[in-house]
């Protein structure tokens, strides 16, 4: 099959056209062609035109290798077949594979391993979705945090509680399996053709549930309330997982934690495990009227077309450190998302239809190990407590945020009344300084960047935009070193994977990677 990319046209024109713009770039006999279809789309609106972009599929009966070398165009590719997952070891396995976390990454590696007849053990320390829903709504509602159940951790991870989104920068054809299995347990079948595929957190929540089932049908099992409180290693090899209700034994154990699991980051790391500290950002979460977003973006084309909720990616690097939005979410809202006591986390989710009033985006800052004190890989875990601490306590407790206008906070004032923007943090929010809660390399930077973006999207930095702290966990602080087998550096048959262990950056790049520790570990056992 061939993959022609970048084909323009109107956006009035029907995506049959695409098509045939692509046959046509082929230059083949219409008899050679077997198929043609869409495989990604996308708006365009440089230059204040609104044209839809394609890129198409054709499966032709010619020498396809022969012919794109022949077109030598680098729009024309050979696209290369989703790789067969199959079973190439030949070892026993003694017992059932660990995997300790039953996020993106942990799901999708059980699922493989499930698949392929290796009946996976999957621990996860919060509940199923049903009781999940329930503790946390119950945290929304009264400000009691459960440290094990939460916006962070239970079924699903972290990303059942966000927008969904499944857009990556990672090229691997791995993602192209992804997209098939969420398909195939719900999510819409847009997603497999939208070059900005989101799912929404209440399409989500009931996708992974199916996913788990489908893991337990196939042998697998999936404990949750079960918390993994160290692992067990003896002469540098993996022997269990010590969790609070007893040892499980393995010696394929593999840690897809997500970025959170702050004790079980400690445990391992006194236990000897190679880790190393790791770049991330903190910030505080913007919001907009998505009216206004919509608006600067399409100006007056939104009169003319029904055109989706306005979205936005914004990065400016400044004095060698960037200032970029992260994890935007339109029509959405902003969360309290905290997984330890007495600190506050903010972060953003919509549902699929994308129509609450706001837009919502992390404005984040990179931060690295230069600034933080010492060189213990957990100082970057302990910096990002430490402002989650003084942002809990300057809004007075109970989970409340700190909250400023960008107009105030660029004057260093502290607010004293709402503009255009109602915020929508969800356990309430306190007028203060956000100048005092985050460092000043921090605030400098992100007041340079929203001017900056204010000039690409009319009235994002206006004065009335509500900036809601604190943003700390927009990846990983550490990195749990492995090797190219995706093994541990120094224990045997341990598989650091996915966001938590430093190696993702999201939900798709997350499953690719619990697929690719999936494939190793195949490689090497049998299945029972």
């Amino acid at each position: 099959m061939i993959l022609i990319t970048g084909i323009k046209i109107p956006f009035e024109e029907s995506e049959e056209q695409a098509v045939k713009s692509a046959l046509k770039r082929l230059d083949v006999k219409k008899s050679s062609v077997k198929s043609a279809h869409i495989f990604k789309r996308s708006l365009d609106l440089r230059r204040g035109h609104l044209a839809k972009v394609y890129s198409v599929i054709v499966d032709t009966d010619v020498n396809e290798d022969k012919l794109v070398r022949r077109l030598n165009k680098t729009e024309i590719t050979k696209l290369l077949p989703v790789a067969v997952l199959a079973v190439k070891g030949d070892k026993a396995i003694a017992e059932k594979p660990v995997i300790v976390g039953f996020g993106p990454a942990g799901m999708f590696c059980g699922l493989i391993l499930a698949q392929n007849g290796f009946n996976p053990i999957i621990i996860e320390r919060g509940g199923a979705m049903e009781k999940r829903d329930a503790v946390t709504e119950h945290f929304f509602k009264t400000g009691e945090l459960d440290k094990n159940t939460n916006v962070q951790f239970g079924e699903g991870g972290a990303g059942t509680y966000s927008d969904g989104k499944l857009t990556t920068r990672i090229n691997d054809q791995r993602a192209r399996l992804v997209l098939d299995e969420l398909v195939k347990h719900g999510a819409p079948e847009e997603i497999k053709v939208n070059a900005k595929p989101h799912v929404g957190t209440d399409l989500l929540k009931g996708i992974v549930v199916s996913i788990r089932k489908e893991i337990e049908r196939l042998g697998g099992t999936v404990l949750f309330d079960c918390k993994a409180e160290n692992l067990v290693v003896k002469n540098g090899v993996v022997k269990g997982v010590e969790t609070e209700k007893g040892i499980i034994n393995s010696e394929t154990v593999v840690i897809a934690i997500g970025h959170s699991a702050r004790d079980f980051y400690s445990s391992i790391y006194k236990n000897g495990i190679d880790m190393v500290s790791k770049n991330f950002a903190v910030g505080a979460r913007i919001e907009h009227r998505q009216q206004m977003i919509n608006e600067s973006l399409y100006g007056n084309l939104l009169e003319k077309y029904q055109l989706p909720q306005g979205e936005y990616t914004l990065a400016q690097t400044r004095n060698g450190r960037g200032c970029y939005t992260f994890c935007m979410c339109p029509g959405g809202k902003v969360m309290a998302s905290a997984s330890e006591l007495l600190g506050t986390v903010t972060n953003g989710m919509s549902y699929h239809a994308r129509d609450g009033e706001n837009a919502n985006a992390a404005v984040v800052v990179s931060v690295g190990a230069d600034d933080f004190a010492g060189n213990d890989p957990l100082a970057g875990m302990e910096f990002q407590r430490m402002l989650e601490r003084k942002a809990y306590e300057a809004a007075g407790g109970g989970y409340k945020a700190p909250l400023q206008l960008f107009g105030d906070f660029k004057e260093g004032a502290v607010s004293t009344k709402l503009g255009n923007v109602n915020p929508t943090y969800n356990r309430g929010f306190e007028f203060c300084d956000m100048n005092k809660i985050l460092p000043q390399f921090v605030t400098d930077e992100m007041k340079a960047g929203i001017s900056e973006f204010g000039r690409k999207i009319r009235g994002f930095d206006s004065d009335d935009a509500v900036l809601t702290g604190v943003e700390t966990r927009t990846s990983a602080p550490v990195r749990i070193v492995r090797n190219d087998l995706l093994e541990s550096t120094n224990v045997k048959g341990l598989y650091p994977c996915g966001e938590g262990a430093g190696y993702a950056g999201g939900i798709m790049s997350a499953a690719v990677d619990g697929i690719k520790v999936a494939e190793k570990i195949m490689e090497i056992y049998k299945p029972f």
